[in-house]
């Protein structure tokens, strides 16, 4: 079966071409697609080779993870339902993760049109909002991850690093748990975004004396969002006994934390990945309940076929950018 994709060819080089995927069977769905949220983060790392399979770090003697098809959310209508497949019928309006793909250096890729995938890929969307609204599920899942995992009192400090969506989305859990919360990150344009807390522009890392001076008292949590094991030393120093550090960053091949420090206050360490159609759900409903909210994160539209374009913009950062989306219609 022919589909069209966003290819990462080599390091850099991404291309919108015609590719092979299975054709589909009586478990799967095939979903024509309307929009794919880009994942800067994963995606990007994969762009530089600098991964080769979800939190796998590339190194030295890997294979090089070219060609793949990146990616990993998406949204469209049905357009056929395999046999097997309850739940589903043509033309309903849909959420879908990963698809079958061939010929590629994964068997599986998200911006990809039309796309074939198991049911349990694909989630009904519900009415109202715009089904963009959804695009970017798997990523706001992470930050949902992020703010619901915590044990945490109304009223608690919670402090996230990174002004990223998953830290927008992670700041957004944990001020609708009435969580005290401080969103921390370098861009004051993306700051200007959080609207339920309060922000503190970082500043070589100025702000953890600026965070110890304004909350003497410390934090319940802390979220670190941008993969440094810098940052997870910098929030546990700042944290309450019994406190709550969250990992949610890519850490590469010298990740080494040291775990007698956390001790001393026994704090607990969440480390989020992945994603679960339960926890997928759950974000859905707070998306549509308009308590996470996506669609003002949203920078750039990008047509499919100017995908290079796209990740020309996301990489050089020539000017401010955060969530960028795809339009395939």
């Amino acid at each position: 079966m022919k589909s069209n994709a966003v290819v990462f060819k080599d390091r850099n080089h991404v291309v919108y071409e015609s590719v092979e995927c299975p054709d589909p069977g009586p478990d799967q769905v095939v979903v024509n697609v309307t929009h794919s949220w880009i994942s800067n983060g994963t995606e990007g790392s994969y762009l530089r080779g600098e991964r080769i399979e979800g939190d796998t770090p590339w190194r030295p003697g890997d294979p090089h993870p070219f060609p793949v098809i990146a990616g990993y959310q998406k949204v469209g209508f049905v357009d056929w339902v395999g046999s097997e497949v309850d739940g589903l019928s043509k033309g309903d309006s849909v959420f879908v993760s990963v698809s079958a793909v061939t010929d590629m250096f994964e068997p599986r890729g998200g911006h990809i049109s039309p796309s074939v995938s198991g049911a349990g890929a694909v989630i009904k969307l519900p009415p109202g909002l715009d089904p963009v609204a959804y695009s970017g599920l798997v990523l706001t899942q992470v930050g949902f991850n992020c703010g619901d995992r915590p044990r945490l009192e109304p009223g608690d400090l919670a402090v996230v690093v990174g002004d990223g969506l998953v830290g927008q989305w992670a700041a957004q859990m944990l001020a609708s748990r009435d969580a005290k919360t401080l969103l921390i990150g370098r861009h004051a344009d993306r700051l200007a975004k959080f609207k339920s807390g309060e922000t503190l522009l970082e500043d070589e890392g100025a702000w953890v004396d600026l965070v110890r001076e304004r909350f003497p008292e410390g934090a319940q949590v802390g979220v670190d969002t941008v993969g440094s094991l810098k940052v997870m030393g910098q929030l546990e120093s700042m944290m309450k006994r019994f406190g709550h550090l969250v990992s949610a960053g890519f850490y590469g091949p010298e990740d080494r934390l040291p775990l007698q420090p956390p001790r001393y206050k026994e704090l607990s360490i969440d480390l989020v990945s992945g994603a679960t159609r339960e926890r997928l759900e759950k974000t859905m409903d707070l998306v549509a309940q308009e308590k996470l909210d996506t669609l003002s994160l949203i920078t750039h539209r990008f047509p499919v076929e100017q995908a290079a374009q796209a990740w020309d913009l996301i990489e050089s950062k020539r000017e401010p950018v955060l969530g960028v989306v795809l339009e395939w219609v």
